[in-house]
């Protein structure tokens, strides 16, 4: 089992064999679509496959579910295909020859291969959902697309600048990250017979969600490469400017429009905004997403059961730091 993998075992725990079974399921499908286009984009999709990760979204449109239906299989698949997708084109952005450890496709097939190969991924999830899906699912998978690639433009956009204030990184997160996890838990509501709780769980999503992304941008700074899979500073490397840098500047104006050219000197710029004791009230603001999305859940009367287990993921994006 992958480290990622591992902090998640208490929600795994608590989903029993049921969970267990539907994640497998999904594994099996995930595989199938990556290798039924043709042997040269089923190399890339599959190697993309294999890098692994947590298949946190997944859990969530599981979780969030009522009746543990087939169906969900095909959204939690599809929820998998859009992140992954997503990955892929991001490493192409961001030229990255490392993801979770492994080359990218973009590393060992170049950017057209890459290019394709996120195509792929990305119009699959729209296929899989629609194999079982309603109309209102597929429209909050189309929803979190459309978010998705606002992000993306979002943090082109502020690349190396140096006035992204703490709300429009916000803004940022909660467009490229939060917006799947959003996603996932409606698509879990909607095809699992909680319709009724799709808003509420979607907000839960959200703001685990942007909590998440946080605790990644913690992590680029401060985590060493064997345990984040690519090399410490990678975000900032390429510009992108993320709450740990921004706190920085407020700490230390010297920061600010300082640019990185290599590794060595984003590692060094790593360890000018830990000096400035800014990833402290970084990790302090995500928590604070993480207690609103706990409170939410205490709110909104969800069964015990599903509010255990939806703590228990809170938890693991805590522990993803720790």
């Amino acid at each position: 089992m992958t480290d990622a993998r591992a902090q998640l075992m208490p929600v795994l725990d608590a989903g029993g064999p049921q969970l267990a079974a539907l994640l497998e399921q999904t594994e099996a499908r995930l595989r199938e679509v990556a290798g039924g286009h043709g042997q040269a984009l089923a190399t890339h999709a599959e190697g993309t496959l294999a890098a692994g990760g947590k298949r946190l979204r997944p859990i969530l449109v599981f979780l969030c579910a009522d009746a543990k239906k087939e169906e969900l299989v095909a959204a939690a698949a599809a929820v998998e295909l859009l992140h992954m997708a997503t990955l892929v084109h991001d490493d192409v952005l961001d030229g990255a020859i490392l993801r979770r450890g492994r080359p990218t496709v973009f590393a060992e097939g170049g950017r057209l291969a890459a290019t394709a190969t996120g195509d792929l991924l990305f119009s699959r999830a729209f296929a899989e959902l629609a194999l079982a899906g309603s109309s209102e699912a597929v429209h909050a998978l189309s929803v979190a697309s459309s978010a998705l690639a606002r992000g993306e433009l979002m943090q082109r956009a502020d690349a190396w600048s140096g006035d992204v204030s703490p709300e429009r990184y916000l803004e940022r997160c909660r467009l490229k990250t939060a917006s799947l996890f959003e996603a996932s838990c409606r698509l879990g509501a909607l095809s699992g017979g909680r319709p009724a709780l799709a808003d509420s769980l979607g907000r839960f999503g959200e703001r685990i969600g942007v909590a998440f992304q946080m605790f990644d941008d913690v992590l680029d700074v401060a985590g060493p490469t064997e345990r984040t899979g690519k090399p410490r500073g990678a975000d900032l490397l390429d510009g992108t400017v993320t709450l740990p840098l921004i706190l920085a500047r407020e700490l230390d104006p010297q920061l600010r429009g300082l640019q990185v050219g290599d590794r060595d000197a984003a590692a060094a710029l790593c360890d000018r905004i830990a000096s400035t004791g800014a990833l402290a009230e970084a990790r302090r603001r995500a928590l604070t997403h993480v207690a609103e999305a706990k409170a939410l859940l205490a709110g909104i009367g969800v069964p015990n059961t599903l509010r255990i287990s939806l703590d228990l993921v809170a938890e693991s994006v805590v522990e993803r730091y720790a």
